[in-house]
């Protein structure tokens, strides 16, 4: 009987093993290689399994560096959200190891009186009680991550790569509080089971809180943005209607502007002046950008007038038409941060220089996005941002980066000869593969 619940343990703690490898896969992706990944479960198993006991400072430290040096290791993403990974799940890892471990301990030795007894001294039947009450601690601890899954999921599918890092480090703030109780309480009040469980469900409770809060930021960005979205269509479309107008009403015109000009008298540079209002009053029209994505067409031309604002030479040639697969957020994350660091750098050069140029087509399998765009020639790939506000503006070339990578894509960035290149290569999709 002890064999067959041992054996029952084995599988009951691989199965809880499993279920809290996948949250965590969830909130932070895995290292693309195969074998990589089986490794990492299999050393999951390991972190996960660690027996926390009263006073236990070298698991609880053990447990810390090698969980710190799994997350490092064997998962992708920006240091920020590693960092927030170790203080969400290692203060829920070790406060429900410790609880079922001591809730388990307490409850054998009550039933059984044993407290104090060498074990080399116990019978058979007190070693399959002995095993019975592990087995069902390891059946509870697997409920909960369970459980656990099907709360969390929800937040954790809503988590996006879009928070700055200054957003990840509010949420990390919070979380210092229950990592450093759930440490200190159960290393130096053990004796008292009253205070330190109640801690050890906090530390749990704070954990899930602030997923749900950084689902809860991702979601309010996300609804900001549509606003934002859905308000420049507005603008845009109202604007392309009044313009259509305008360019209809001076086709409209046209022939007996061009009738005037060709009987006018008068000297050839006048005759080329009056042309040339001509055109200068359809050329807004014709600066209308077509990429294929509707999105994408207001973006760019957004982009184009600020350009033309600062002086600077903007030239587009997309086609995105085999984008469809990328969401409107990423479309902005990826061409707005690019074009915003473009625009930026280009104001520091004198106008004869300011240049940028912007192309994206589909070349095989894959969407190609080249920005060039002319710098100083010491500046090299900008961090971060330089706006007045990094807390709101904190997105830039990290969060663009995420973005491709959301869609196993590379980036990769050049300053070389005062000229930046921005290339960036996402796989398409097939569509036999899409559910």
């Amino acid at each position: 009987m002890i064999r067959v619940l041992d054996l029952l343990s084995f599988f009951i703690d691989w199965g809880y093993c499993f279920v809290f490898f996948w949250i965590l896969h969830s909130f932070l992706p895995l290292r693309k290689s195969w074998p990589v990944r089986i490794l990492a479960f299999l050393l999951s198993g390991i972190i996960a399994s660690v027996v926390i006991y009263s006073n236990d400072l070298p698991n609880l430290l053990g447990a810390l560096l090698g969980f710190s040096a799994y997350i490092a290791v064997f998962h992708q993403g920006h240091w920020a959200r590693k960092l927030t990974a170790i203080l969400v799940f290692y203060p829920a890892l070790i406060a429900i190891n410790y609880l079922t471990q001591d809730i388990g301990s307490r409850c054998f030795f009550s039933f059984t009186g044993l407290q104090g007894v060498s074990l080399r001294n116990w019978t058979r039947e007190q070693l399959l009680i002995s095993t019975l009450f592990h087995t069902i601690s390891l059946l509870l601890r697997l409920l909960f991550w369970f459980f656990s899954w099907q709360f969390l999921r929800k937040y954790l599918l809503q988590i996006t790569s879009n928070l700055t890092v200054k957003m990840w480090f509010v949420v990390d703030i919070l979380m210092l509080a229950s990592f450093v109780a759930i440490f200190t309480i159960i290393y130096f009040m053990p004796e008292n089971p009253w205070i330190v469980y109640p801690i050890c469900g906090a530390s749990i409770f704070s954990s899930f809180g602030c997923l749900y809060l950084a689902s809860y930021i991702c979601t309010s960005l996300r609804t900001a943005y549509h606003a934002q979205e859905l308000e420049r269509k507005q603008d845009y479309y109202q604007e392309r209607l009044q313009e259509e107008e305008r360019v209809r009403s001076i086709y409209h015109d046209l022939k007996n502007h061009l009738l005037l000009l060709s009987a006018q008298t008068q000297p050839k540079e006048d005759l080329q002046n009056s042309i040339q209002g001509l055109k200068n009053q359809i050329r807004e029209y014709e600066n209308y950008y077509h990429t294929g994505n509707e999105f994408l067409d207001i973006i760019i031309q957004d982009k184009a007038r600020a350009a033309q604002a600062r002086n600077i030479d903007f030239s587009a040639v997309i086609s995105l038409r085999d984008g469809a697969f990328l969401e409107p957020f990423d479309i902005s994350t990826i061409f707005g941060n690019a074009l915003d660091n473009a625009i930026e750098a280009s104001e520091k050069l004198p106008e004869d220089r300011r240049l940028i140029t912007v192309k994206a087509a589909r070349i095989r399998d894959l969407l190609m996005i080249t920005v060039k765009n002319n710098t100083l020639p010491q500046a090299s790939i900008p961090r971060g941002t330089t706006k007045s506000n990094p807390f709101v503006h904190g997105f830039g070339l990290s969060n663009l980066k995420n973005a491709v990578q959301k869609y196993e894509g590379q980036c990769s960035l050049k300053a070389e000869d005062g000229v930046f290149t921005l290339k960036i290569a996402i796989p398409i999709p097939d569509p036999s593969n899409t559910r």
